[in-house]
């Protein structure tokens, strides 16, 4: 199955450059389909901003956590100048979200029992995100810098999450009890300030314990063959599985994850192609 995914993978970074070739003129004589048996292993890490398309939609500002974790690359072939590879990592990621709560004006809210602070909530999750990601280079393979694009899929597994706020939203006075008839409840405190009053993904445990989606990602690497490859890359995950349910006895029809990533990788050989002509 490795053997299998691999191959996938490796033509679909192909896929590309093969395309552009079919536009160049039929007297080109560049080498064509280097192979390369490059592999190389390693660690990242970097920092996270992270929030939650929900709908019905919640304010959010993004919230900060840190990942990090092991990172392998496998380099299979040089198509003209572009550099065809395959990334995996198994990450250890800070996610969540940080709602922006907020009154009729777009100014914060303040806590009815002490005015002084003002209304806040966020969540931590912890997951283990997998990336498997297509790569495409142009530059200097052993000496120099080059230039990456990433573009694959991405799962994660939720392994814990956790709350910070100054209120609870059980209590009547911060929960809006909206009645069949649109009413709030007689407690609810906040009826004429808040102007947003979902506050159901507050108290929900997450459904979902196994997320997916989608990650692409741009970066710059600098390699020297005594030192290794150092790598700095920004990157985004776009999520297509939800963190609760979404059918339509549910309350939220969406609750994906988006994640900005800014990481830094270091990797070494263990494995390099017998070439003298690579630079």
């Amino acid at each position: 199955m490795r053997n299998v995914m691999k191959g996938f993978l490796c033509c679909v970074v192909k896929a590309v450059p093969l395309y552009f070739l079919t536009l160049l003129p039929l007297n080109t004589s560049a080498q064509v389909g280097e192979y390369r048996t490059d592999f190389a292993i390693g660690v990242n890490g970097g920092y996270v901003l992270s929030n939650v398309a929900f709908v019905p939609k919640v304010p959010q500002s993004m919230f900060g956590g840190v990942t990090g974790g092991i990172s392998a690359r496998y380099t299979c072939e040089k198509y003209f100048s572009s550099i065809c590879a395959v990334t995996a990592e198994v990450n250890y990621a800070q996610i969540g979200w940080k709602e922006n709560i907020l009154t009729m004006n777009d100014q914060p809210v303040p806590l009815h029992t002490d005015p002084s602070q003002n209304l806040s909530f966020s969540r931590k999750m912890t997951y283990v995100q997998v990336p498997l990601l297509a790569r495409l280079g142009w530059g200097r393979e052993r000496n120099g810098f080059q230039g990456f694009i990433h573009l694959g899929p991405q799962i994660g597994f939720y392994l814990n999450d956790k709350t910070e706020s100054n209120f609870d939203v059980r209590d009547p006075a911060f929960n809006p009890n909206i009645s069949e008839q649109g009413y709030f409840g007689p407690e609810y405190q906040y009826a004429n300030v808040r102007a947003n009053h979902v506050v159901a993904q507050d108290t929900m445990a997450v459904e979902n314990k196994f997320d997916y989606g989608i990650a692409v990602g741009a970066g710059v690497e600098y390699s020297n063959p005594h030192l290794g490859h150092f790598v700095i890359e920004g990157r985004y995950y776009y999520g297509l599985g939800n963190i609760y349910g979404s059918t339509k006895r549910d309350y939220f029809g969406r609750s994906n994850f988006g994640n900005i990533v800014i990481k830094c990788t270091y990797l070494f050989d263990i494995i390099k192609t017998k070439n003298s002509k690579i630079k």
